[in-house]
């Protein structure tokens, strides 16, 4: 079965120009003309084609393509392998410079100016605005969104840096409260869920018993505040709602 190259440029999404100038340098050939002398293209051009676009998109000049693709000793599968690597590195390439755009975002809407070296030593992995279109639009209206937009404004890097470090030291120590086996019930759970509860309080706005409990079932309903805590410790965002939820009892009794 052969293909028009008004066909083949429809399956591949290049222009009918592109496949004559391929055809013309000699990178991709049809197999077969009719006999009007048009090109009429194989399920093996086809192939050839597929990866002469796999290694244009991945930057590769044409007469570079032209001698990976010639070389006698390649096996299909070395290419296909070849371009897997290749592939995987510029997504980890491209995922790096979107958390570098994301982050220097979340630093201007902050109002906090930092060098190039400061962007990811402040922030990391988890920066306190990872969720910050997510709490707009559930609090955006409320005076505690009001307060803690307020707040952030105003922080300096070593503000956010004292509050990277204090989250990190608290995660740190959930984590040998579940490690010794502690329920959510026990004073240390309990306790640790009150420090999480202040430090909403003193950084952010003021959280008192009520929004901490909605909060806490925040963290086990939505899929990605649950990952957010589970990566600390696997189950830590249940046992943390538990604890939250028995901290509020305790202080309201």
């Amino acid at each position: 079965m052969s293909y028009s190259v008004g066909q083949v440029a429809g399956f591949a999404g290049v222009t009918v120009r592109t496949l004559h100038h391929y055809d013309d340098i000699g990178l991709l050939v049809p197999s077969e003309r009719s006999r009007a002398g048009h090109r009429r293209y194989s399920d093996a051009d086809l192939d050839r084609l597929q990866q002469i676009l796999f290694y244009r998109e991945l930057g590769f000049p044409l007469d570079e393509v032209a001698v990976l693709l010639d070389d006698p000793e390649a096996d299909p599968r070395v290419h296909l392998r070849r371009q897997h690597e290749l592939l995987t590195a510029r997504i980890e390439k491209l995922r790096q410079m979107a958390a570098a755009v994301e982050h220097a975002m979340e630093a201007r809407k902050m109002g906090i100016n930092l060098t190039p070296e400061e962007r990811f030593e402040v922030f990391g992995d988890k920066d306190p605005e990872q969720y910050a279109e997510e709490a707009e639009a559930r609090w955006g209206g409320t005076e505690a969104w009001a307060e803690s937009q307020r707040r952030a404004a105003a922080y300096t890097k070593e503000d956010w840096k004292r509050i990277q470090a204090e989250a990190a030291d608290w995660a740190e120590r959930y984590g040998a409260v579940m490690a010794d086996g502690e329920p959510p019930t026990g004073e240390r759970a309990m306790d640790l869920a009150e420090e999480h509860r202040q430090h909403i309080t003193g950084w952010y706005y003021d959280c008192g018993y009520e929004m901490h409990r909605c909060l806490g079932e925040m963290y086990v309903s939505d899929e990605r505040f649950k990952a957010f805590y589970d990566t600390m410790r696997p189950g830590l965002a249940e046992h943390l709602r538990d604890a939250i939820v028995a901290n509020a009892a305790r202080h309201s009794s």
